[in-house]
Order: structure tokens, then sequence, then C-alpha cells
């Protein structure tokens, strides 16, 4: 979508606010003013000859502002305040040797809290008297996929490198067109920010991050100045933009500030008053045909305050979010039960994270630990395909072909009598309550149904007890599991037949994709 021409804003006045012409200094008045520009030569300053865009949006992370003909636009502000512009479809912002997209001016004159251990935004001084955003068109299609990476959460340069080899290197030469990271960037060491932009910056496209608990400056006692850190190396800790006919918005849904019995801080999910009003407000500029992401970190379930989100977007017939958190893969589809009033369910995306389990496991002959999940899924990463409104969800395991999707946990050998009483398991990475799941014994075999089940992996828990088992002096063994929220049951049938043969088990995903495996089996006479 091209910038919105001047009579083509009329129907968005109620929500937007403009300051009076002529333009004046923000220090005289309490308003910023800017212009969003064509760069046509791409050197990021705004040369004779560059015009104003019109229609192009602007926040201040509350007020949603277009500008007017000349791209001119003016927005409140105090002594913290981050400006942005909302990148329209077909244009993108500048970025930063790390690909990291530059789209924001940091106001906060006196700078950053100073007790921080890691530092915030330096002073910058006086408000321009114009802050000018650039842009330049590129093209960008109704269809294109983009990769959302779920906690790669490093705790040092080590684990950082785990990342390069075990993910990264697989992605250079991708034809996404972007990235995100849903929070959880580091595990706490806010100095490897920089680190692990470069390591991004591999991969070869812009690259966008939300902010997760462990990417918090932990010093303050208030949200507010939480983020500092994350604001310098980023910007705005939410914002919005375009690509193709999708609207993006990043949430900071880590509410810093809570204090525990023992004095502690800690953090909550949850939104600020100024977060619900920047959401109302963009989304009131967005069509309603037009498919809207919200992207966060914490699960939109466990956000505090999720009911005034709800009753923002669950009237538009096109909506999908995304988090990372729970170091498990799963697809919620939230309805009257949940709090959900829209007409269809809300489909919520819980994403699998790039450190599985916290960059735990034994490791391989390439020293990288296999970080296999809580649920039972490996670890990796996710790729979105868009197509106007419509999505479709790719679960990508870490250095794994496209076709490993699912895992089937059998024993090895079973008697003709006792194979009925035998349960196995199917894994299904990424599947869902809309998804189904059936195997067969041999190639002839009856194809039988699988019951989906809330229970553990018996994979996963294997795995983890054999490797204590081995190691028991191992202060960071694989966590405990959790119930997995795509695994099948079924009991073996009767009647089998003596020999070695396989499993075969075939599952149809939401999307009315079909994936199969199979696992080999041995069965002797009684």
């Amino acid at each position: 979508m091209k910038p919105l021409q001047a009579t083509q804003i009329l129907p968005y006045l109620s929500v937007l606010i403009f300051a009076a012409s002529p333009f004046t200094s923000g220090a005289e008045d309490g308003t910023a003013h800017g212009t969003v520009y064509n760069d046509l030569n791409g050197n990021g300053v705004r040369d004779e000859g560059e015009p104003g865009l019109p229609g192009v949006y602007v926040s201040n992370q509350r007020e949603v502002v277009a500008t007017d003909e000349d791209g001119r636009w003016s927005l409140p502000h105090d002594d913290d305040t981050i400006f942005f512009v909302i990148k329209p479809t077909g244009w993108k912002t500048r970025f930063s040797e790390h690909l990291v997209p530059r789209f924001y001016y940091s106001h906060k004159p006196k700078g950053s809290p100073t007790n921080l251990k890691y530092p915030g935004v330096a002073p910058t001084g006086p408000l321009p008297e114009s802050i000018d955003f650039p842009l330049q068109e590129q093209d960008e299609p109704e269809k294109f996929h983009a990769i959302f990476f779920g906690d790669p959460q490093p705790t040092n340069q080590t684990e950082i490198d785990y990342i390069a080899n075990d993910t990264i290197a697989e992605l250079v030469g991708t034809d996404a067109r972007f990235g995100v990271t849903l929070g959880d960037i580091m595990n706490n060491d806010l100095s490897l920010f920089e680190s692990n932009n470069a390591t991004m910056a591999l991969v070869g496209i812009p690259w966008y991050y939300v902010i997760g608990n462990h990417d918090l400056n932990f010093e303050p006692e208030n949200d507010e100045d939480s983020d500092e850190t994350f604001q310098r190396v980023y910007g705005p800790n939410y914002y919005a933009f375009n690509y193709g006919n999708v609207h993006f918005i990043a949430l900071d849904d880590v509410k810093w500030g809570t204090k525990r019995p023992n004095g502690s801080m800690t953090y909550t999910g949850g939104l600020s008053e100024e977060q619900i009003d920047f959401v109302r407000n963009d989304l009131a500029t967005v069509p309603e045909e037009q498919l809207v992401v919200l992207m966060m970190h914490i699960p939109i379930y466990g956000i505090e305050d999720r009911a005034e989100l709800y009753r923002i977007i669950e009237k538009r017939p096109y909506s999908l979010s995304i988090s990372g958190h729970t170091h498990w893969q799963g697809h919620f589809f939230l309805d009257e039960k949940d709090g959900w009033q829209g007409d269809q369910p809300h489909h919520h995306i819980v994403n699998v994270t790039v450190c599985g389990t916290w960059w735990k496991g034994q490791k391989d002959e390439l020293g990288i630990p296999h970080a296999t999940m809580r649920d039972g899924a490996p670890n990796g990463y996710s790729i979105i395909h868009f197509d106007g409104h419509k999505t479709t969800f790719d679960f990508k395991a870490a250095r794994q072909p496209a076709s490993y999707q699912m895992n089937i946990s059998a024993p090895d050998e079973v008697t003709v009598s006792t194979a009925p009483e035998q349960t196995i398991y199917v894994n299904v990475f990424s599947g869902s309550e809309r998804s189904t799941v059936r195997f067969q014994v041999g190639e002839e075999g009856e194809w039988i149904s699988m019951e989906k089940t809330l229970e553990m992996d018996p994979y996963y828990v294997a795995v983890r007890d054999r490797e204590i088992a081995q190691d028991p002096t191992n202060t960071r063994p694989l966590n405990s599991p959790t119930e997995s929220n795509h695994l099948w049951k079924a009991a073996l049938p009767a009647g089998l037949s003596p020999g070695v043969t396989f499993i075969h088990a075939e599952t149809t995903d939401m999307y009315g994709r079909t994936f199969e495996t199979r696992r080999q089996i041995r069965i002797t006479a009684d």
C-alpha cells in the first residue's frame, strides 16, 4: 500500500491528533514536528528535491497521526518519548550495519537512569526542530514468508555460537523477507545484544525484535525504566509496521515491577495503558480486510489485561498472534471459554524456541546440545507464509530436513500376544486440535486412527532419564517434562505376524497437508 493521499485520511480523523500549522519548535510548544520523505539517494539525509510523503503514519507510542500532503507530522511529547514511523507497504526504512530496522527517534534529554548495569540511552539533549524519517521504495509481493525465532536466549558467547551453527548457517540465502525474534533475545547479559545482532545479520535479511523478560534492566522498580538497554539497541519496546497486505504489531507484554514476599522484583504478563491506547489508535488506521499479526513474548492468554486487547481485535475478521516464552510448541484457538467474543476463534501460536530447553542436553559431534524442548519437540524456528489474509505455519527443526515433522515412540520389540497391550505415541511437532493422526503396521496393515492426548512425551522422558543416569553429576540436566499439546496415542493391533517391519505414521495438518514417518519394530512369536 503506497502512502495515502490527503483526501484518503479523512475517515481516520476521529483517532488522529494533528497539531496546528505553521510548524514551530517542539521546545516552544511541547509538540514534536517532523517529516517523512522519499530518500531517493538512500543517504538518510533529506536533500533538495526529495519530496515529503503524505498519508504515512507516525506515533509517539500512544497517539498515531498521518503526515499531511507535504509529509509533515506533529505529536505531543514528554521527556521520555520515542517517535517512530509505521512503515507503509511498498517502502523500507533504514537499517543498522547489522540489519536492525532504524525507524525511530528517542527523545530522552537526560538519558536513561545511571544506576543500570547495562547502559541505556545517552542524553539526547533538546528536541530537534524537525525529526525526519527517510523511506525508500521497495517491491513487496502479496505472497511472502517470514522467519520467527522464539527465545534464542544465550547466556554467553558460546551459546551465541550455538545459534550461529545450529540455525543461522542453514538460513543464509533464505528468500524470507524478514525475521522476528519473539523475546528473550538474551538470557540476562544485555552486553551481548550487539554480538547477537552481528550473528543474526549473517542471515542477510532485516530482523525485528520483541522484548522478553530476560531482556530487561532489573535495577529499576518500575516497568518504564526496565527497557532502557533494549531501547538503546533496538528502539521502541512496542511498535508497528506493514509488509505486503499484512499489518504487524510488536507488543511489550512483560510488565516489570511486582514485588515478591521476600522483597525481590519480578514480572507479570501485561500491557500498559499507553500501549493499549497505541494498539487501538493504530488499528483504527488499518483497513478491516487487512490481516493483523500481533507479536509478543508472553502468550496472549497469559496477559492480565488481555480482555481489553481482545475487545480491540476480536471484531476484525482476520487476526493472528504469536509468542514465545514457554519453551514448548503449541497452537491455541481462543473462543468464548477463553474470554474471546469474536465470531471465529482466534489462532494463537506459541512458537518453537531456538534454544529448546535452554541449550541443555548431550552435545553432538559439533559440540552443540540437542536442546530438545520439554514437550518432546526439537528446538528450531518457524516460517509463516502469508498470502493476503491467509497464513500457513511451518515448523522447522534445527539442522533437520523440512520433512522432519513427527516422531514415533514405540518399543523395539513386542511379541504377537503382548502387542495389543503396547501403547505407541506419535509426537507431531506442530500438531493441533485440527490435526488428524493415524498409523499402520507394515505396508499392508489396516490404518488405525490415533487419539490426541495431553501427556508427557515418553521419548523426552526416556532421553532425560538416560542422560541423568549417564552423568548424575551434571548440574544442568534437561528440564522436567511438560504435558505435550501435540501428542497422539493408540494401542498396537492384535493379530500381527512375526517379523521385522515398520510402524508407518501419517498426519494431516490444519491446512490439509500430509506428513509421514516410519519406525522399525520387531514382532516375535510367543
